[in-house]
C-alpha cells in the first residue's frame, strides 16, 4: 500500500482512525526552515472535528507533537516525523461494521484486495488520515514561503448541494472564508448552505459540493511538460483526497463548449513582465506555471454514512440491511478546505524544490 506523495518534498502519511494516533513522516525538507508546533496546531485546528455544529460532533484536539526533525524552531534536514494521539473513539459503534460492507465505503475493496481490514471507523480509508496532510501542509508552506513570501494559497466552499457560492476568485481572502462555519467566500450562501446541511442531516442524509481555490503569486516554471505536468501533480494530489471525486483548472469543462478564438489567452506586456489577458488556461500552460494565478476547483461527494437503513451485504455473502452509526459529517465540504490548501502546498513546494534542482544542473 503507498502512503507517499512528492519526489523531492516527499510526505508519508501513517496511523488508523481508531488506532493510537496518525501522523506523517516528512522526507527532503530543506534545513534552517522556521517551523513550530504552534504554526502547525493552527492548520490541524481549521481541518478538526467537533469546530462547529455543522460538522461531526467527535471532540479531538488533535495536538500535534513534533517527534524529529526540528531544534530550536528551525528544520535539520533530517526526515520529520509528526504526531497526533487519537483521544475520542468509539470503535464499539462500529462493530456491526465488522462483518458488514458499508454502501460506498472502501470495506469490501480492501477486504478484496487485502484480505484484512481496520474495519472500526475505516482505518486508513477514514478522513483522520488527512491530519497527516495538513500537518505537512503547514510544513510546505513554510518552506515555499521562505523562497517566494508573496505565494499563497486559499480555498473555500464554492457549492454544497444546489447552493452556488458567488464570489471574485482572484479577490477571495482567507479572513472571509474563516469568518463563517461553511467557509465559503459569498456571505449571501451561508445562510442557504447551513440550512441545507442542517436538512440533510436531520434526514439522516449527507450533501455534496464543491471546493475551489486559488494559488497567487506563483514562481514562473514550475511543473514538467510531459507526465509531470503542474496540473497533472494537481489533480493526484486533489483526487488522492478522501471523497474528492472530480478536479478541473481554469475553464475546466467548460473548454468542451467554447472555441479556440475565445479560450486563448493572449500575451501581452506588464512593466516588462509577460502577461496574460484572460485566464482560461488557470495559470498553467503546457503542464508549465506561467505566473498567473492558478485556479482550481474539486467536486466532492456525499458523505457515504448515512443514518437510514440501507441495503448491502456482509463478508459471507449474504443479503443484509444496515444503518448508519456513530458521528459523521452530514457535509464534508467545510473540513476538506483546509485538506485542499495542505495538497496544493504540499503540490508547490515539491515541484519549487524540484525546479531549483533543474536550474543548478549543468546544461548542454
Amino acid at each position: 500500500m503507498s502512503s507517499s506523495f512528492g519526489q523531492i518534498f516527499r510526505i508519508s502519511t501513517w496511523g488508523e482512525s481508531h488506532g493510537a494516533g496518525v501522523g506523517v513522516v516528512i522526507d527532503g525538507c530543506p534545513s534552517r526552515i522556521p517551523v513550530s508546533a504552534e504554526d502547525i496546531q493552527r492548520e490541524l485546528d481549521r481541518r478538526r472535528p467537533g469546530q462547529s455544529e455543522i460538522v461531526t460532533p467527535r471532540d479531538e484536539a488533535d495536538a500535534v507533537e513534533i517527534l524529529s526533525g526540528v531544534l530550536d524552531g528551525l528544520t535539520l534536514g533530517t526526515p520529520i516525523a509528526l504526531s497526533v494521539r487519537n483521544k475520542d473513539q468509539r470503535s464499539t459503534a462500529y462493530d456491526e461494521m465488522q462483518h458488514t460492507y458499508r454502501p460506498s465505503h472502501a470495506d469490501f475493496c480492501y477486504d478484496a484486495k487485502y484480505g484484512i481490514r481496520a474495519w472500526a471507523g475505516g482505518g486508513r480509508a477514514s478522513a483522520r488520515e488527512t491530519i497527516g496532510r495538513v500537518a505537512a501542509g503547514a510544513v510546505a508552506k513554510a518552506v515555499v514561503r521562505a523562497l517566494y513570501p508573496e505565494v499563497d494559497v486559499v480555498a473555500w466552499v464554492s457549492k454544497v448541494h444546489e447552493v452556488e457560492a458567488h464570489a471574485d476568485v482572484y479577490a477571495v481572502c482567507r479572513e472571509a472564508v474563516e469568518g463563517n462555519m461553511v467557509r465559503t467566500a459569498d456571505p449571501d450562501a451561508v445562510g442557504p448552505m447551513v440550512a441545507a446541511i442542517k436538512e440533510a442531516r436531520a434526514q439522516g442524509d449527507s450533501l455534496g459540493g464543491a471546493v475551489s481555490c486559488v494559488v497567487r503569486n506563483c514562481p514562473v516554471g514550475l511543473g514538467d511538460p510531459v507526465f509531470d505536468k503542474l496540473e497533472a501533480t494537481l489533480a493526484h494530489a486533489m483526487m488522492s483526497i478522501p471523497a474528492c471525486r472530480g478536479f478541473e483548472v481554469g475553464s475546466g469543462f467548460a473548454a468542451a463548449g467554447m472555441r479556440g478564438t475565445e479560450h486563448n489567452d493572449a500575451f501581452f506586456m506588464d512593466g516588462g513582465k509577460v502577461r496574460t489577458r484572460t485566464n482560461f488556461s488557470g495559470g498553467i500552460q503546457g503542464g508549465i506555471s506561467n505566473g498567473e494565478p492558478i485556479v482550481m476547483r474539486m467536486a466532492f461527494k456525499p458523505t457515504a454514512t448515512l443514518m437510514v437503513e440501507q441495503e448491502t451485504v456482509n463478508d459471507q455473502g449474504e443479503d443484509v440491511t444496515l444503518r448508519g452509526k456513530g458521528r459523521h459529517d452530514a457535509c464534508v465540504l467545510p473540513r476538506a478546505v483546509p485538506i485542499v490548501e495542505a495538497m496544493a502546498w504540499v503540490t508547490l513546494c515539491d515541484h519549487l524544490l524540484r525546479q531549483r534542482v533543474a536550474d543548478v544542473m549543468p546544461r548542454g
